[in-house]
């Protein structure tokens, strides 16, 4: 168990956290039509390689969440990626569910599948230079969502993969994602996530998992996205701590924020706020995708002659975020950056 917990808390260490880039075929696919990109495999790689390979990355980057295909894959040298990250001292991870689908009986709930097979498959990860692991649940907000039956059946899978991730000797990160699509209020978006951490927490105790082993990626809480009167960034602070001091074990070494659907900005100012307030009982990080990402997928544009540009952008994102870890990160900084 020292082992779990020394690479949980090296993965949340001070001014660092964790690079998503763990999208599905699916997912990476649409990231690229975005930019007018063929998602082909080696299109992939080539764009992988560019986050893994930017120079410094490593001071605010901790961790690599891999895909399936990606832990796999080598750089343009021969290098397999998870040698490529360890050689700058960041942890590979791998994401191991096979994706949210319809919970039976449950009109627009979903549960997240991947637990069978999932220790054969942790075995080979782990061979293949995976030291953590990542599991997503998602819950939507409504007048009558999430049920009971979805935040248990969901908490109930979340700790049995836990619970095999810390068997294989790899770090879990348990990943309840309340959705905040839809109209909600601060208020509602608190309680729901609540009622999910306390399931979460349970099962997890239920099936003996270690809490110092682990971390936790949860949802900031947030006003919907849709709705007419949203919350500012000291309120999703004040929101969000509420709700974690009130349900998340102290044992738990680290909280990594994901950042959803918001913008680059307000997830890094919302993470900020968050630390401004501290200190607190567990680091309070980041595993961003989207947010750490997008201005270098913008920047690349599948042109060779944009990988030092996309890797500016890349840094960039990962610095701004790094500055929030601790509280000291200022809007003020995205703009001294531009005019570098």
């Amino acid at each position: 168990m020292k082992e779990l917990a020394d690479t949980a808390n090296a993965l949340v260490a001070e001014g660092k956290g964790i690079l998503a880039a763990d999208e599905s075929t699916g997912t990476i696919k649409k990231r690229f039509d975005s930019i007018d990109v063929e998602s082909t495999e080696d299109n992939r790689r080539a764009y992988r390689e560019l986050l893994f390979a930017t120079e410094g990355a490593e001071e605010y980057i901790s961790g690599v969440i891999l895909y399936d295909e990606t832990i796999r894959q080598s750089a343009a040298d021969g290098t397999p990626f998870p040698k490529l990250l360890e050689s700058k001292g960041v942890i590979p991870g791998i994401k191991v569910d096979t994706g949210a689908k319809p919970l039976a009986l449950a009109e627009d709930e979903t549960v997240t599948e991947g637990l069978d097979g999932l220790r054969e498959r942790l075995a080979e990860y782990r061979e293949l230079g995976a030291r953590f692991a990542k599991w997503r649940a998602t819950y939507s907000i409504a007048a009558d969502k999430p049920s009971e039956y979805c935040v248990w059946t969901n908490a109930h899978a979340l700790a049995r993969y836990a619970a095999l991730c810390q068997e294989a000797g790899i770090v879990p990160i348990v990943e309840p994602e309340v959705l905040q699509d839809g109209t909600h209020t601060l208020e509602q978006s608190r309680i729901a996530t609540g009622r999910v951490l306390q399931a979460v927490y349970t099962e997890l105790h239920d099936q003996r998992v270690d809490y110092r082993g682990t971390l936790l990626k949860p949802n900031m809480v947030l006003s919907g996205y849709e709705a007419s009167d949203r919350a500012g960034v000291d309120e999703v602070a004040e929101a969000t701590l509420a709700c974690f001091y009130k349900h998340v074990p102290a044992a738990v070494p680290g909280i990594v924020f994901l950042s959803g659907g918001q913008t680059d900005e307000d997830a890094t100012a919302h993470l900020n706020a968050m630390n401004a307030r501290g200190p607190h009982p567990w680091q309070l990080s980041f595993s961003y995708g989207r947010a750490l990402q997008a201005p270098a997928l913008k920047a690349w544009g599948g042109k060779e002659e944009n990988v030092q540009a996309a890797q500016q952008a890349y840094y960039h994102r990962a610095k701004m975020n790094g500055a929030a870890r601790t509280g000291t990160y200022a809007p003020e900084m995205e703009r001294e950056a531009a005019a570098v």
